[in-house]
């Protein structure tokens, strides 16, 4: 290993060693692995509506956001094996310049076929460059700095709810869609520019032992994305059901193949019933659905059952990324108790969040400051005990892993929180359309549909409540 930037011994509740000398040059550039991402993320709903009507291709619609998950699940699994064979210096230019390729196609795109072709390479440049970061911190920081680099990897995501939207809504008020493909794609050739100038060559631990890709499990969570939003598409509950029932199927597959294959896409054991890893996981699965339902499908609601226009209703939904970026700086210097009552408070406030929007929710008020505010309140709470948690949840994986799984650790981080991502916007659409968002009782079906996704998601964090107590009780066992 080429050493690390500081000296273990150095206290580790200093952010500023973070942001000093060669570290604050490494630390810049894995945020803004992640910043490219969410940025990117968040960009491409605000110009989506006026490419559709430039270029066509509105029954692929959903298409941009499904084939860009499951591209970015594949990038974040071959990640490792990039990194073992490049290096990190050479590993994050080709994640970033895989990335510009596929902005580079979308700003081109005369058609929806080849917009979504650039969405594919986008999503592997994205996976790849997200699940490197969490990589490669283990290799340039000590281990005393790991959560509070993992902290600022987070605070991406809430700085990307302000870019994001703007750079979109910006380009596509003036009728140039694609210049926002432009912009991406030179924000892309610079950071690899970066990238290539800041970061390492080699490292002498740079996981060579596990550069081998589990083909079979990757196939299979890509497969069951695909046929999770397939199946939320479909008019009939009936194909609804398959297709949850398909994807279920390829679930059982997944656990069966992970645990006989020699190669992985999580820690060795990790799906055992006893493993310490499960209900870590479990937990991380668990916070990001509640996020993610609430984000999905809030801002709809919003604008149909409480009288918000698109901007308003979209920075709204973005009180939730923003509590979680306040969240993970708050939390990131908790140890010992304090972080153990930050593991236990996130899915409290999680269930306490979404049983109010169960309730508030699918009425239809007017959309006045009071009507709003506890909406508003509700997104920061959720967000900022999820940020909180969020850290000692990554850190903890990381330190329940073997030094020899640390690279594949690493990377199911990444994928596990795609993979929910996915999950909840396949299983949320299929709720929705079942009880009433597409029926033709208007107002009266949104507002039953808005019921039945935050009631039926309430079981996530409830659900999560017990998984923090034996994570909780792991951790005490293991002090």
């Amino acid at each position: 290993m080429d050493g690390t930037a500081v000296s273990p011994t150095i206290p580790s509740d200093d952010w500023r060693l973070l942001f000093s000398g060669q570290n604050g040059v490494r630390t810049l550039v894995l945020a803004g692995g992640v910043a490219l991402h969410a940025i990117n993320l968040y960009m491409i709903l605000a110009v989506l509506p006026s490419a559709v009507r430039d270029i066509g291709g509105m029954r692929y619609y959903a298409w941009n956001e499904t084939l860009f998950i499951a591209a970015s699940i594949v990038g974040s699994s071959l990640s490792i094996s990039l990194l073992a064979s490049l290096g990190p210096r050479r590993a994050y230019g080709t994640a970033a310049m895989i990335f510009a390729a596929g902005a580079l196609l979308c700003a081109l795109a005369p058609s929806m076929i080849v917009m979504l072709g650039g969405r594919i390479f986008q999503g592997i440049g994205a996976g790849m460059l997200v699940s490197l970061a969490y990589a490669v911190i283990r290799l340039v920081f000590p281990e005393q700095l790991w959560t509070r680099a993992m902290g600022m990897l987070s605070s991406m995501w809430g700085m990307a709810t302000l870019i994001g939207p703007a750079i979109g809504g910006l380009f596509a008020q003036v009728g140039a869609w694609r210049l926002s493909f432009w912009f991406m794609c030179l924000c892309a050739g610079l950071f690899a520019l970066l990238a290539l100038r800041v970061l390492p060559d080699r490292f002498a631990d740079d996981n060579k032992g596990q550069s081998s890709v589990a083909w079979r499990q990757l196939m299979l969570l890509v497969l069951s994305v695909l046929v999770l939003s397939i199946g939320s598409a479909m008019p009939h509950l009936t194909e609804n059901v398959l297709g949850l029932a398909l994807a279920a199927c390829l679930s059982v597959l997944f656990i069966r193949c992970e645990q006989r294959s020699c190669s992985r896409l999580l820690p060795m054991g990790t799906l055992h019933l006893r493993s310490p890893l499960l209900p870590l996981f479990g937990l991380l699965g668990g916070l990001a659905l509640t996020v993610e339902v609430i984000e999905i499908f809030a801002p709809l609601f919003l604008q149909t059952l409480h009288h918000q226009g698109p901007l308003v209703a979209g920075y709204l939904s973005a009180l939730m990324a923003a509590g979680w970026s306040v969240g993970s700086f708050a939390g990131a210097s908790a140890s010992g108790r304090n972080a153990r009552r930050l593991l236990a408070t996130a899915p409290v406030l999680g269930l306490a969040a979404i049983v109010f929007l169960t309730w508030w929710m699918p009425h239809d008020v007017g959309g006045g400051v009071a009507d709003i505010l506890p909406i508003a309140a509700a997104f920061i709470l959720v967000g900022a005990g999820v940020g909180m948690a969020w850290l000692h949840l990554l850190s903890g994986i990381l330190h329940a892993t073997p030094q020899s799984e640390q690279g594949v650790a690493s990377a199911s981080l990444t994928t596990v929180q795609l993979y929910t991502t996915a999950i909840a916007a396949a299983v949320a659409g299929t709720i929705a359309n079942a009880t009433g968002l597409t029926s033709p009782d208007g107002t009266a079906g949104i507002q039953n549909a808005a019921f039945w996704v935050f009631a039926v998601f309430s079981i996530v964090p409830f659900g999560s409540v017990f998984l923090s107590r034996q994570v909780l009780s792991v951790r005490q066992k293991d002090k």
